[in-house]
C-alpha cells in the first residue's frame, strides 16, 4: 500500500541510524547491521510499518477526525506545517506547551483570547483608544499567542491520532496523547523507543529528505481517507435525495 519503493526510501537516507553507542536496544528488530559505527535500519521492515501506519491513518481521515501533527525540530518544522496546512490538519511547530491535550479547555481559552484580538483590531474601535504602549504589548501577545497555537487555532475538539517526527524530542506530547488513548503515529529512528508508540516507522528522524518522504506518504495517505470520505457523503446524499423524491411521487399519486 506505501506509494514509495526500497530504492526510494534509501536514495531518502531513511536508513540512516544513529551512532552505535546511542542507540536504544528495543529497536534491534528494525535494526539491518552495523557500518562505521552507525546503526542501519532495515527497510524492509519500514516499508511494512508504512503499510500499516498508512492503513490505519487513512481510516481515521476517512471517519472526518483531525489528525495532530507534530515536529518541533528545526529541519522538520516546515516540511511538516507545510503538509498540514495542505491537508488543513492542525499542527504543532514552534514547543509543545504542557496540556495541550491533557488540558485543552485551557488552550481553548488562549485559543479563544488569540481571537478576541483579532476582532478587536479588525472592529478598531477599543484598539484605537489604547495608548501606543498598550498596542504594542497586545500586538506581542498576539504573536506569541499565534507562534505557539496558530497551528491549532481552529482545532474545537480533541485529535483524533498524533503524527509525530522524533519521539525522543515529542516525549511529553506522546505522554498526553497516552493518557488519553489517542493512537500515536510516529517517525522512530534508533536512539528512541518504538514501543512508546503505537504505529512506529523506523526511519531516519535528523535527515530533511527523509522527513519529507515519509510525511509525504502519512499526507497522500489522510488524502485518501478524506477523498474516499466525500465520495461515501456524496453517494449517500445522492442515494437520501433519490428515495426523498420517490416517497414524494408516491405522495402526489
Amino acid at each position: 500500500m506505501a506509494n514509495t519503493t526500497y530504492k526510494e526510501l534509501l536514495e531518502a537516507g531513511v536508513h540512516f541510524g544513529h551512532l552505535t553507542r546511542k542507540w536504544d536496544p528495543k529497536m534491534a528488530p528494525y535494526i539491518f547491521m552495523e557500518k562505521n559505527g552507525i546503526h542501519i535500519i532495515d527497510l524492509n521492515k519500514t516499508l511494512v510499518s508504512l503499510d500499516e501506519a498508512i492503513s490505519a491513518i487513512k481510516q481515521i481521515a476517512k471517519s472526518g477526525r483531525k489528525i495532530l501533527f507534530v515536529a518541533t525540530k528545526k529541519q522538520a518544522q516546515d516540511i511538516v506545517a507545510e503538509e498540514a496546512k495542505r491537508l488543513k490538519m492542525p499542527y504543532v511547530t514552534d514547543r509543545w506547551l504542557g496540556g495541550m491535550l491533557t488540558n485543552f479547555q485551557t488552550v481553548r481559552k488562549s485559543l479563544k483570547k488569540m481571537s478576541t484580538i483579532d476582532k478587536m483590531v479588525k472592529e478598531n474601535t477599543a484598539y484605537a483608544a489604547m495608548a501606543k504602549r498598550e498596542r504594542l504589548m497586545l500586538s506581542r501577545e498576539r504573536e506569541k499567542l499565534d507562534r505557539v497555537l496558530g497551528g491549532i487555532a481552529d482545532l474545537s475538539r480533541l485529535p483524533a491520532a498524533l503524527f509525530i517526527v522524533d519521539v525522543k524530542r515529542e516525549s511529553i506530547a506522546i505522554k498526553e496523547a497516552q493518557k488519553l488513548n489517542l493512537p500515536v503515529f510516529a517517525i522512530v529512528d534508533t536512539n528512541s523507543n518504538p514501543e512508546l508508540v503505537d504505529f512506529p516507522i523506523p526511519a531516519n528522524d535528523d535527515a530533511s529528505k527523509s522527513i519529507a518522504l515519509i510525511t509525504s506518504l502519512i499526507g497522500k495517505a489522510i488524502e485518501e481517507g478524506l477523498s474516499e470520505r466525500k465520495v461515501d457523503k456524496d453517494e449517500s446524499e445522492k442515494k437520501r435525495s433519490e428515495e426523498e423524491g420517490i416517497q414524494e411521487k408516491i405522495e402526489a399519486e
